[in-house]
Parts: structure tokens; sequence; C-alpha cells
């Protein structure tokens, strides 16, 4: 008895871990994707803060917050807005930084592609090689500096 009950449980777990890695790929799609970019997680903080100041001015209208308590709070919930404010602008300052060296890198890839252009054919065997060869891949002849130089 107590050793089918022991079986019946050990199934029932290996059951439970194996379930999630026999699930289909397209099982977990209709769930939202959880949006992690830092300038996203500032903007979702920010709009609690201002969701909070809200129901604070909102609670002391009520009078359900001491005039000391509503004022602590409001100056607490004001500083830690502008801390993000000043946060997200620092990353979005990143960000165009970022973009600046990301077109400088295209474009430097680009003059390299360009500068490139120079064809390593064999005089030996005209074999059209590909980029940087000292020697041909057709048929192993040196390619002189002149043919390279062309």
């Amino acid at each position: 008895m107590l050793l089918g009950f022991a079986t019946l449980i050990a199934v029932g777990l290996v059951v439970l871990v194996a379930a999630p890695l026999l699930a289909a790929e397209g099982a977990g799609r209709g769930t939202l994707p959880v949006d992690v970019t830092p300038l996203a997680d500032l903007k979702r903080r920010r709009l609690v803060v201002y969701e909070n100041l809200k129901d604070l001015e909102f609670e002391f209208q009520a009078g359900k917050i001491a005039r000391e308590d509503y004022d602590s709070l409001k100056v607490n919930y004001l500083g830690e807005a502008a801390e993000l404010m000043a946060v997200s602008q620092d990353v979005e300052q990143v960000k165009e930084s970022e973009a600046l060296i990301e077109r400088e890198v295209a474009a430097r890839r680009a003059r390299r592609k360009a500068e490139a252009s120079v064809e390593y054919v064999c005089k030996k065997c005209g074999f059209e090689n590909p980029l940087p060869v000292k020697f041909c891949g057709e048929c192993g002849a040196r390619i002189s500096a002149r043919s390279r130089k062309r």
C-alpha cells in the first residue's frame, strides 16, 4: 500500500516536471511580453510615482491623511519623480550617443568596403581570389604586389 502511494506520487512529480518540457513551442505566445528595457522601466516607475501622487492628493482631500504626513509624503514622491526624470534624461542621452557611435561604425565599414574593391586576379590562371590573399586559391601561385594594387 505504502509502495503504491509512493509510486503514485513519484509518477505525478515526473509528469509535473516533464509537462513544460513537452509543451508545444507556441504555447506561451498568448502572454504579453515584458518590456525590460531601462527606459521603459523608468517610464513605468515614473507612472507609478505619479499615480501615487494622485492617490495621496485624493486621500488628503478626503481627510484621511494628516497635513504633516501629506507634506512629507508629497516631498518624498516629488523627489523620487525628479530623480527618475533625471535618470531618464541620462539614459536618453546615452541612447543618442550610442546612435552616433553606430552611425560612425557604419560609415567606417562602408569606407572599408569601398576601399576593398581591388580585385585579386591571378596572372597565371586568371582566378579571382577573395580578399586579402598572397597566394592564388586555385593554382597556388604568389599574387604579386603589383597585381594586388590594381
